[in-house]
């Protein structure tokens, strides 16, 4: 009997992960781009990044509303992160879950990528992952 509510207990948190991840649909006509900096400028170390988004709203993180998303920041990154789990944090991948949709930013001098990635509230990815075109900047 314990083996049963064990794995009867196992079973239902994988469905409800499943579920809670569940990857949402997106216009298929919204757009993500970085308005400011533009792709070869030159920037200093501390420099302010403008995003853009069009066909679908900013939403935080944690607030579930149709056709909306948050900004995180792929830096440098040579690898798409797995989009079909919640973007993890890192040095690479910076999260905008307040909504915002322009931060200050600082980097090493020499050649980095920027690019966005817009994720729904909870990190995820959309089925079809809205992406702006990556860019490179020099940072002085």
């Amino acid at each position: 009997m314990k083996l049963i509510n064990y794995s009867l207990t196992i079973f239902l948190a994988l469905v409800l992960t499943v579920y809670a991840y569940e990857k949402k649909d997106r216009p298929k006509d919204a757009s993500l781009y970085i308005i400011s900096p533009k792709d070869g400028e030159t920037v200093s170390g501390k420099f302010k990044i403008q995003f853009g988004l069009a066909g679908m709203g900013v939403a935080p993180a944690g607030v579930k509303m149709p056709k909306t998303g948050h900004h995180h920041l792929l830096l440098d990154m040579k690898e798409m992160p797995n989009m079909d789990s919640p973007l993890p944090k890192s040095e690479n991948l910076k999260h905008f879950g307040g909504g915002q949709t322009e931060a200050e930013i600082e980097l090493k001098p020499g050649t980095h990528t920027l690019q966005l990635l817009l994720a729904d509230e909870n990190h995820v990815p959309h089925k079809s992952a809205l992406l702006s075109k990556k860019i490179k900047i020099y940072v002085k």
